[in-house]
């Protein structure tokens, strides 16, 4: 009897262990439950309920937005990194043809002078197989006696365009002096290559020699640093007979400053006037200007550069012009060239002539 008592016993006390455990079983899954429930990523709240009835590990899919953001990130980075490189080989490029300060360009620093004698960049050199004017001069005019052509010619306003220009160091450390004597020479031609009747003639050529005393000049004005000041003789001339001949002499002074990427040159000039009675262009300092600025900037390869000339005059001899270039890079050095123009003065023969101008090509030096 003892031992049946002690049987029901054993049963009923296996029966609670049972019930307990399944109690504690369902506590538990109910407690996961409400932990899962507060799992707001849809795919981290699934795995969670897959982990209570019956998976044994806890496989969390990670979002896909963060994923998209890294991968996007490490793109830009990639980005990033093309455009240092290449902005560096621009830079090396630019600083091994002409150099990319002003200091470097004139070799202001004796540790880095070439010497003597060898041809350099100077001003900005460049083809541009299509420049369109809103007018062309097709019977240039001058006040002097014999200045006028009279009939015009039937020159088209669609006309090719290319300059270059070249400068060389003469004399270092002029007479003790922190200067340095150079010659300079720009030639730029307007070739009326799309009149197929005329034989395709050039235009205009403007031929200018100068003759440059450069000084290092450094200071610091309103955050700009000082880089240079000069004084050069220049002559201009088309190099043309009678009627069409042009030509003038200037002493031109120059205060250039630096400031980061950008550039500012202030030229103001005087003209030399001729011995003799007779003047290809008479005032021509009412229209040609008497001084210009010249503002550059470069930007990511690209040069903008802002040249801007004045009579500094009022009333009706208040006149000038205004010339805007945009170089962007295209392959090794070689950028595409946009010039707009307008006012008074785009070449020699069009000294008084108003005309606005544009013109698309490429180039291999640039301002700066």
């Amino acid at each position: 009897m003892k031992k049946i008592t002690d049987g029901k016993i054993g049963m009923r006390m296996k029966k609670i262990a049972y019930c307990g455990s399944l109690f504690w079983i369902a506590t538990s899954a109910l407690a996961q439950e409400n932990s899962c429930g507060k799992l707001l990523d849809d795919a981290e709240r699934l795995a969670c309920y897959d982990l209570i009835y019956g998976r044994r590990e806890l496989v969390v899919v990670p979002p896909a937005e963060p994923l998209k953001t890294a991968a996007l990130a490490e793109v830009q980075t990639e980005q990033q990194v093309v455009t240092i490189v290449k902005d560096a080989q621009y830079e090396q490029i630019r600083r091994e043809r002409l150099g990319s300060t002003m200091s470097e360009r004139w070799e202001l620093d004796a540790s880095k002078s070439a010497g003597i004698f060898l041809p350099r960049p100077y001003k900005p050199m460049y083809v541009l197989p299509v420049t369109y004017s809103s007018r062309i001069n097709s019977a240039p005019t001058s006040p002097g006696d014999g200045h006028g052509t009279g009939s015009g010619q039937d020159l088209r306003n669609m006309e090719g365009k290319f300059q270059f220009s070249f400068k060389s160091k003469l004399w270092e450390n002029v007479l003790g002096m922190d200067a340095n004597l150079w010659a300079g020479y720009t030639q730029s031609s307007r070739w009326q290559v799309y009149t197929p009747a005329l034989s395709r003639p050039f235009r205009e050529t403007n031929y200018e020699p100068e003759a440059m005393l450069v000084f290092h000049t450094p200071y610091e004005f309103l955050g700009w640093q000082g880089r240079i000041s000069s004084i050069s003789v220049n002559h201009q001339s088309n190099g043309r007979a009678l009627p069409l001949s042009r030509s003038w002499n200037r002493l031109i002074g120059e205060v250039s400053l630096e400031r980061g990427d950008w550039s500012l040159s202030l030229r103001p000039w005087w003209r030399i006037q001729e011995k003799t009675a007779a003047d290809d262009n008479a005032n021509i300092q009412d229209y040609l200007g008497r001084g210009e600025i010249l503002l550059s900037n470069t930007m990511a390869q690209h040069v903008f550069t802002l040249q801007a000339r004045h009579s500094l005059r009022s009333g009706a001899n208040s006149r000038g012009s205004v010339q805007l270039d945009w170089a962007f890079p295209l392959v090794n050095g070689v950028h595409g060239y946009v010039q707009l123009f307008s006012g008074y003065g785009e070449s020699l023969i069009d000294y008084n002539f108003r005309q606005n101008k544009v013109g698309l090509g490429v180039s291999l030096v640039e301002w700066r």
